[in-house]
């Protein structure tokens, strides 16, 4: 059981755990003591207990480090909006890269960023897998190209732009020499959006460091055509997504326009 309950000794009883824990966990018992019981196994892993604690108090194992930085109580203070917003709206899609492979600790960077994501009720089951090899790459995207050709409205609207990339000498993932995929086990509708959750989160923590992107949308539905992909791509479970990674080899000068959207009001 990860969460063990409360030291004590460091305890205020503040009662921050009490209004935090979505599974209300924590209570007063008939003495007035502050305690957590789980008998049930209903805790979701979330960990709030732990950050709301002003005082380090909540006792866990096997979840990972804790950190805190300056400014975490007052996130607003760390990035304003706007300086938010022109990070934000400046996210592209990367279809021209450099050769040049990304650093390891690079990688690992956006891999450790991808682990913060929100996933629906804190389900973790995701897991990742880092495609480098460029003979491994050809071979992905050879059986992607296949796949999508060998279905007809697909290769209706995909099959002319896979002519123009070979003739320019590039594969489906436009030579970018990193694929990260996302997969998961947990066979939940809610899947496709915790793993949306991941891939933007990655994408935003490569932009961040200077590099470029793809959500690759035709290895989601080479996928959904063939289901013997996911071996190539070492991907297990129900549901896997992938994004492409490398140096980008074009600078934008401008965010593009986007029509708004209707809003209702109620």
């Amino acid at each position: 059981m990860p969460i063990l309950g409360i030291d004590y000794d460091k305890c205020t009883s503040c009662m921050e755990c009490v209004r935090e824990c979505p599974a209300f966990l924590y209570h007063e018992n008939e003495e007035g003591k502050l305690i957590y019981a789980d008998p049930n196994n209903r805790c979701i892993l979330c960990g709030h207990c732990i950050s709301v604690c002003p005082e380090d108090a909540i006792l866990h194992e096997d979840m990972g480090e804790t950190f805190t930085f300056e400014g975490i109580r007052n996130l607003e203070s760390i990035i304003s909006y706007n300086d938010l917003f022109k990070f934000l709206s400046a996210l592209r899609v990367i279809r021209r890269y450099k050769k040049d492979k990304v650093p390891d600790d690079m990688i690992e960077k956006i891999l450790n960023v991808m682990q913060y994501a929100p996933t629906g009720a804190n389900v973790r089951s995701e897991n990742f897998t880092v495609i480098s090899d460029s003979e491994k790459l050809e071979e992905i995207s050879s059986a992607i190209r296949e796949a999508i050709e060998s279905h007809p409205n697909f290769n209706a609207r995909f099959g002319p732009t896979f002519k123009h990339l070979e003739e320019e000498g590039k594969n489906l993932f436009f030579n970018a020499p990193h694929l990260i995929v996302v997969h998961t086990t947990m066979p939940m509708t809610v899947n496709f959006i915790n793993i949306g959750n991941i891939l933007t989160y990655g994408r935003l923590a490569a932009q961040s460091l200077g590099l470029g992107t793809c959500y690759h949308g035709w290895t989601l539905m080479a996928l959904e055509i063939n289901n013997k992909i996911k071996r190539l791509i070492r991907a297990s479970g129900t549901t896997a997504c992938a994004f492409t990674l490398g140096y980008p080899s074009v600078k934008y000068n401008r965010v593009p326009p986007r029509a708004p959207k209707s809003v209702r009001k109620v």
